[in-house]
């Protein structure tokens, strides 16, 4: 039976020490590999930081800290990520436990759990490196949560899914889809191209990538699958640039 991978919580710009030291906390609690920081607006081993962790604080300590998500998402697979804006997502939103089953889904590198900063949480270039967007149902009259209860719901719903999942029918062999930030590289060149060759305009390109990286994120392309599409956007740039490859005609 194959095993689901192993989650890793990824904070993006936490303003809150509190915050940081019980979401190193939960991280214990519910058995999460590991905890990573993306541009921290606090210091991650402020006293109340620490303080906040109790018997977690290696959890906090250890955490490696990134300048980018892309960076920290550098060996994941699948990527969920938290949303709790009323404004259009990238991709359509789902609550924890709808999305846990398939975060949870055999694969050959570590799954990532995204949350973001308190006051206005994940920017939309953030939230296309996830496959998946959660938002927790709260009551429509107030739907603000804290960061840490926030990941405590989401972590929970991930552990009962976890528990759920082993008790169930032997898994399938992982799919060996490719990671996150292969795929990024791939919908930057992507990107250039389609510029570069007209198919994008300047003022209309964020839009069309995010719609593109939404469906290729989704799709969930395999190692092989992802080098034929790279072999296309290379060759498709050497003719844009070279004009088509022409083949000789026989004589008559």
């Amino acid at each position: 039976m194959s095993a689901a991978p192993p989650l890793v919580v990824i904070l993006v710009a936490t303003a809150g020490p509190l915050n940081l030291g019980a979401v190193a906390r939960l991280c214990a609690n519910f058995a999460v590999q590991q905890l990573r920081l993306v541009a921290p607006r606090c210091d991650p081993h402020d006293p109340q930081a620490l303080r906040m962790a109790v018997h977690a604080q290696d959890v906090l300590r250890n955490a490696p800290v990134f300048p980018h998500l892309d960076a920290a998402l550098q060996d994941c697979g699948r990527v969920a990520a938290c949303s709790a804006r009323v404004a259009p997502e990238p991709l359509p939103t789902a609550s924890p436990e709808q999305v846990m089953p398939w975060l949870l889904q055999p694969h050959p590198l570590p799954a990532a759990l995204v949350c973001g900063r308190e006051d206005h949480g994940l920017h939309n270039a953030e939230l296309r490196r996830a496959g998946r967007l959660i938002r927790i149902p709260t009551a429509p009259a107030y739907s603000s949560m804290n960061l840490s209860h926030a990941m405590a719901v989401v972590l929970a719903a991930h552990r009962t899914a976890s528990r759920a999942a082993a008790d169930a029918a032997p898994a399938a062999a992982p799919h060996a889809a490719c990671g996150a930030a292969q795929l990024t590289d791939l919908l930057e060149d992507a990107g250039a191209l389609l510029l570069e060759t007209g198919f994008l305009w300047p003022h209309t390109a964020v839009a069309c990538m995010a719609k593109l990286e939404g469906i290729l994120r989704r799709a969930e392309p395999s190692p092989a699958e992802l080098a034929l599409l790279r072999g296309m956007v290379r060759q498709l740039r050497w003719a844009a640039r070279h004009g088509p490859k022409t083949t000789p005609q026989p004589q008559p």
